[in-house]
Parts: structure tokens; C-alpha cells; sequence
């Protein structure tokens, strides 16, 4: 039996939970599909799925082979697309992972005209402020906002994002405005909970830089929700301009402590190391750097 074809269907057992869907997704009979994992498990010497009547799940030998099973197939298809010439005709599906409210204000619509110029590529985009594992959720590419973990993805930086120190004037006639770094500890400080800093933020001013352990009564996984407790007077707000930029313009927020700059971000395209880039992963990362070398969308947004 066919150890590639065999590897292809336990891959997609994984991936659909079933042999059922497995089958129907890889045109196979159910018996079939069973035949192939079976054989590969023959041809390994371990058990990789546990079968029972109601699931299957992942052995911890299973486990590691389903993760170079991945790899793998990825480098097959690769190589067979560059020898067909499938490189030069980007197609396939796309599988996208972006922070919940960047990915809708501004990918969303990026990856729609990326279909535009490319129509043999589908969308699948999941939107979310979790940092996962990009290569265990089968993801092909992911858009980060922050700083980056050290890790064996690749990173290609898309563009710089400025943090906006804020608060709403309420806040400010009650409470004062900090005239430095160190007093920001006296101040409620509301804290978005996967912003790479946490509760220290870093400040620049000339050759002067302060980092400070803020703190407060307020914490969320959200960013557009620590900026709506901002404008509802709570506290003073970390954030990137592109989720504080309409509310500075019409005045619900307004900047402190301006004399001193907030870290920069970086917007990050994510993506597993490969030896040949799929050229449906290569188009989108150029596209998205493209639009992205343009003037700031962000600070065009609402």
C-alpha cells in the first residue's frame, strides 16, 4: 500500500475527527480509509488512533507522528506543485489566523482582494487573540500585532503600529494627568491581557527610557472592550492606534503624557518554515506588504 497515500488519509482522519469524513472527503470508501490506516500502523509498529465507538483519538505516539506527518505532506505538495507548475498559479485553500478586531477591520477585507487577483485561492480565516501553535492548528499564515516570541516560525514584518497612551476627559478633570512615567502607578491602568508588555510598559523620550509596573482594576482579553472602559472614564489605556484612532479624533479619548513615546509595534505575517514557500502563502505575504507599505490604514479607520 501507498505510505504517502496511507499518511494522506490518517492526516485527514485527524483533521475531520472520523473515517466517515475522512472517506467522503478523500473520495474513498469508509473500509478503504480504514484499510490505509490500518496498514500504515502495521508498517510503523505502534498504535496511532484509539477507536472507540463514540471517538478517535490521538495516541501520544500518534501525536508525534500526526506532527511530522504534516511536514511531510506539506513538502509533497510542494514538491508537487513546483514540478507542475502549480507555483506560477497560486490555488488552493488558505488557511488565515488573525487577532479578532485587526483582522476584521483591515484583513479581512485585504484576503477578499486577494481573491480578486487570485481566484483559484480560497479563504479560510480565523479570527481570534490567542496566540496557538500555527503548525499543530494547520494554519498556513497568521497575522501577529506585537512583539513575537522566539520560536521556528518565520516572520516577515508587514508594517509598524504606534501604542497610545489614553484617557477620556472625565478620567483626566477627576483624577489629573500623570507627568511622568513613575506616576502612572498612581493612576487606574486598564490592562488588555494578551498585549505583549502586560502590566509593563515601556516609555522612550530622547535617550531616556522607563519601564513601569502599572496596575489596576481593570483587565480584559479584548482590546476594543479595555478601550470602551476607557471612554467610560475608568482608566488610562495602553493600546494600538489602530482601535484608539477614532476615538482620540472625535474626543472621547485624549493622549497623555505626550512627551513620552509608547514602544512601537510590529504587524508580523507568521508562517512554518519551509524549503519551497507555497506560492499561495508567498502571493498573500507580498499582497499584504504591499497594501501595508501604503499610508497607515489604521489611522484611516473608524
Amino acid at each position: 500500500m501507498d505510505d504517502l497515500r496511507a499518511i494522506r488519509v490518517f492526516d485527514k482522519v485527524v483533521e475531520l475527527g472520523s473515517f466517515t469524513n475522512a472517506a467522503e472527503a478523500l473520495d474513498l470508501s469508509r473500509p478503504m480509509a480504514s484499510k490505509h490506516v490500518a496498514a500504515l500502523e502495521q508498517t510503523l509498529g505502534v498504535t496511532l488512533l484509539r477507536r472507540t465507538t463514540r471517538r478517535l483519538t490521538l495516541t501520544e505516539a500518534g501525536e508525534r507522528f500526526h506532527v511530522r506527518a504534516r511536514d511531510l505532506l506539506q513538502r509533497a505538495d510542494e514538491a508537487f506543485a513546483e514540478a507542475t507548475g502549480m507555483q506560477s498559479d497560486p490555488s488552493g485553500a488558505l488557511k488565515v489566523n488573525a487577532p479578532v478586531e485587526f483582522g476584521r477591520r483591515f484583513v479581512t477585507a485585504l484576503l477578499c482582494e486577494l481573491q480578486h487577483r487570485y481566484p483559484n485561492i480560497s479563504i479560510d480565516l480565523t479570527l481570534n487573540d490567542r496566540v496557538g501553535e500555527l503548525v499543530d492548528e494547520g494554519f498556513d499564515l497568521a497575522i501577529r500585532v506585537g512583539e513575537l516570541p522566539d520560536s521556528s516560525l518565520i516572520a516577515r514584518r508587514l508594517a509598524r503600529c504606534s501604542l497610545t497612551l489614553c484617557a477620556s476627559p472625565d478620567y483626566v478633570a477627576k483624577h489629573g494627568v500623570p507627568d511622568s512615567p513613575a506616576a502612572l502607578v498612581e493612576h487606574n491602568c486598564l490592562l488588555y491581557k494578551w498585549l505583549a508588555q502586560g502590566a509593563s510598559w515601556t516609555f522612550e523620550r530622547g535617550e531616556e527610557r522607563e519601564t513601569i509596573k502599572v496596575g489596576g482594576d481593570f483587565r480584559t482579553n479584548f482590546g476594543p472592550a479595555t478601550v470602551a472602559a476607557a471612554v467610560a472614564g475608568r482608566g488610562i489605556i495602553l493600546e494600538p492606534e489602530f482601535l484608539t484612532y477614532a476615538y482620540l479624533g472625535n474626543g472621547q479619548l485624549r493622549r497623555v503624557l505626550t512627551d513620552w513615546q509608547p514602544a512601537e509595534l510590529g504587524i508580523y505575517a507568521v508562517y512554518p518554515r519551509a524549503r519551497l514557500l507555497p506560492a499561495k502563502v508567498r502571493v498573500a505575504i507580498d499582497y499584504l506588504a504591499e497594501q501595508f507599505a501604503s499610508a497607515n490604514p489604521w489611522s484611516m479607520s473608524t
